[in-house]
């Protein structure tokens, strides 16, 4: 029996397709022949994760175990949300070291990103997936960009994404006839709050390991958010070499 199409059912492709979950595939292959696979499918309208039906909850995940600084969330709420949704890949290489190589394939909509590198550096790059998709009320600011995930980004383009999705954000505010924030202050607050999180979640994430795998890929974006930071104060000057005058 020939199954409707979208317009048989009064939706078009297009609908059809919005309705669709965002599918992230990570596959990490090693020297030995194993492989590990991790699937990450997200709303497409609002980023959120949503979550497979088999997530443990080891003690660590609880909000109370090693909770960051500034973790804005309510003495009623039992678990840490980034946790929980990162608690299946924390165990899968609870016993992984940061230097051991692995080949790793990212398969986003649009393309196919393939890197052989560290296993600490094709953790980092999905780590920053379910950070910011886990309705953490911090790492939720940073959500848009998953949306335009980069796997394996530099300090530069890590910077140049964070300032573009911002300012993106202040012309849709100005727009709406809001007051938008052209000076970027609020980014700057809002990396220094992305900073104690990440502090928090790797003292956490100690806690879960045996190896250093897991800490170092959260020490990773600590570090590229530190950057984003100093780039700030700084007055993104290596972003401003790029737009020299008659170079637009």
């Amino acid at each position: 029996m020939q199954e409707p199409s979208p317009h048989d059912s009064g939706t078009t492709e297009e609908e059809e397709q919005y309705l669709r979950p965002l599918r992230y595939v990570y596959r990490f292959q090693f020297e030995d022949g194993t492989r590990k696979d991790f699937e990450i499918e997200l709303d497409r309208r609002t980023l959120e994760l949503i979550p497979p039906y088999n997530r443990p909850k080891p003690n660590w995940t609880r909000l109370k175990y090693s909770q960051c600084a500034n973790c804005p969330l309510p003495d009623d709420v039992a678990y840490c949300p980034v946790a929980v949704n990162l608690s299946n890949l924390v165990e899968a290489f609870r016993d992984s070291y940061s230097y051991e190589h692995t080949h790793v394939t990212v398969e986003v909509p649009e393309r196919t990103y393939e890197k052989q590198t560290t296993i600490q550096k094709g953790l980092s790059s999905i780590l920053g997936i379910y950070m910011v998709t886990s309705n953490c009320p911090i790492m939720d600011h940073l959500r848009p960009m998953v949306r335009f995930h980069l796997p394996f980004a530099s300090s530069t383009e890590t910077v140049y994404r964070a300032v573009s999705m911002y300012l993106t954000k202040q012309y849709f505010i100005w727009r709406s006839g809001d007051r938008p924030d052209w000076e970027l202050k609020e980014l700057d607050q809002m990396y220094k709050a992305v900073a104690e999180v990440n502090r928090g979640m790797s003292e956490r994430l100690r806690n879960a390991s045996t190896a250093d795998a897991n800490v170092n890929a959260v020490i990773i974006l600590f570090t590229l958010g530190e950057l984003v930071d100093h780039s700030l104060e700084h007055g993104l000057v290596e972003i401003e070499r790029l737009f020299r005058e008659g170079q637009l």
